[in-house]
């Protein structure tokens, strides 16, 4: 365990990033003036690191080092690079995206870009600013590009897009932390599930019938566990309600293949779905195993020649880097394979071990201080997306990550993911449906200087399905009450 004790609460999270991504097989604590009494009690003992905040300085103490920095106006960014550099110093190591612990890191070349910054000017003020590696640097440039370009159209205060939640899957994988039941247990009320949904449907369908629909997703859990006919009422009534003659993008997560036949495909197609995801996570059946995914790597193959044969021509394939016993040599057999699929596009996700998920205790039963993600695997992923004539669009990070990587989308051209882009850069709002999704109102604002900023409020529907279905009105007057 690994406690690092601050004077101030309000620098835990950068702290106790920073650390953890140093640190990555530590259990980092971080106590703050407002830690419960008992609980630093219990833990004074094996504090390995203080900071002591002052009005112009840092102090740092550890059993061997007492170090006093002086900062200036800029003090909570001076203060995250010097602790960063300390941390490189004690740990003998970097981070491929420095000190930057926030989601999207390319908001910080967007902007850049929007100020008319050069693609060098860019690339270098992210290596001297925040100690992000050159790779990443240039990484983040293009993504940024390739996204403002693609977002140049949307509708941001005019429009909206529609996120539709099916928290139902065939069973939970181990590294899962979505809101997810399996569908076996719930059989019987996914009947009212829907109707409930469609309830949402209506009202957002009449009270946004002035506002343009950019994009519709389809997520979960898998939307696919749904029965054919079940998809059908669900897609029909959605394509009723609302004016698709605007939507650039209808994307269906159909994820598990052990939940993928072909009647459920011929409906996502019958109804004009543009976008589906056949996701294998991996191409080794003995990490499939291990991680609970009961879809086979043979049912994966299966799915997705079922998929081409129906008609769709945009796929896309998930893989997780960083799984339980997985080396260079398995990503580059799961990529391999996938290069023969050709696959219209690739997400390839850095593992992030959340707590809410059961790998965590996994880890902790067999041992294991931390999952196997590399450069030379993130390499492998991406010479795959380049071997299949693809480009990096979108990008995002997550706490916990694998060797402190990133999730990267890549794509062919014009297969690039609108909605990925939409819910990472938090430009648009995105009214969204069913048990556990959250909406976000977006509206675009003028500081005092005449700066102008988007600002993001966000309303929850519940997680849990049967509450859902039993406070339906609620979830409907909370969306009413954010946004009307």
């Amino acid at each position: 365990m690994f406690v690092v004790k601050i004077s101030q609460e309000n620098y835990e999270y950068d702290v106790h990033a920073l650390v953890q991504s140093f640190y990555p097989g530590e259990q980092i604590v971080v106590l703050t003036p407002q830690t419960g009494a008992e609980k630093r009690a219990e833990l004074e003992q094996n504090i390995r690191l203080e900071i002591q905040f002052k009005q112009d300085s840092v102090v740092i103490t550890t059993d061997e080092k007492h170090l006093v920095w002086e900062l200036g106006e800029q003090y909570k960014a001076e203060f995250k690079r010097r602790f960063y550099l300390f941390l490189c110093d004690e740990t003998g190591k970097t981070l491929p995206w420095g000190d930057l612990i926030g989601i999207r890191p390319t908001k910080i070349a967007y902007g850049l870009l929007e100020e008319g910054k050069s693609e060098e000017e860019i690339c270098r003020h992210y290596e001297t600013e925040y100690f992000v590696s050159s790779r990443k640097a240039r990484l983040g440039m293009e993504i940024a590009k390739r996204e403002r370009e693609l977002l140049k159209d949307v509708h941001y205060q005019d429009g909206y897009s529609l996120y539709i939640g099916i928290p139902f899957c065939p069973t939970t994988c181990l590294y899962c932390s979505f809101t997810s039941f399996p569908i076996a247990a719930y059989r019987k009320v996914v009947d009212d599930y829907i109707s409930c949904v469609i309830k949402e449907m209506e009202f957002v369908a009449e009270n946004f019938k002035d506002r343009i629909l950019d994009s519709v997703y389809i997520g979960g859990g898998t939307p696919t566990t749904l029965e054919a006919e079940q998809l059908d009422k669900l897609i029909g009534k959605l394509k009723k309600l609302f004016d698709f003659s605007t939507v650039k993008e209808f994307t269906v997560e159909a994820g598990r293949a052990d939940s993928i036949t072909k009647e459920k495909l011929e409906v996502l197609h019958k109804y004009g779905v543009t976008r589906i995801s056949v996701n294998p996570q991996t191409m080794k059946q003995e990490t499939l195993d291990i991680i609970g995914r009961k879809a086979s790597v043979k049912q994966v193959l299966e799915a997705y020649a079922l998929a081409r044969e129906v008609g769709f021509d945009n796929i896309n394939m998930d893989i997780i880097l960083g799984l339980p016993g997985e080396e260079e040599a398995d990503v580059q057999r799961t990529i391999d394979e996938i290069v023969k699929l050709s696959p219209d596009s690739l997400t390839v996700h850095s593992l992030a071990i959340k707590r809410a998920s059961g790998l965590g205790r996994w880890m902790k039963e067999h041992d294991v201080k931390a999952m196997h993600n590399t450069d030379a695997t993130m390499e492998i992923a991406a010479e795959g997306a380049r071997k299949l004539g693809m480009v990096p669009y979108y990008l995002y990070r997550q706490k916990n990550m694998s060797g402190n990587f990133e999730n990267v989308g890549y794509a062919r051209p014009g297969k690039l993911g609108l909605y990925n882009i939409l819910i990472m850069e938090e430009m648009q709002s995105i009214i969204a449906l069913g048990a556990g999704s959250i909406s976000k109102k977006v509206t675009l604002q003028q500081d005092e200087h005449g700066q102008e900023n988007f600002l993001i409020e966000r309303c929850e529907n519940v997680k849990d399905v049967k509450l859902y279905i039993e406070s339906i009105e609620e979830m409907i007057e909370r969306k009413r009450t954010l946004f009307l």
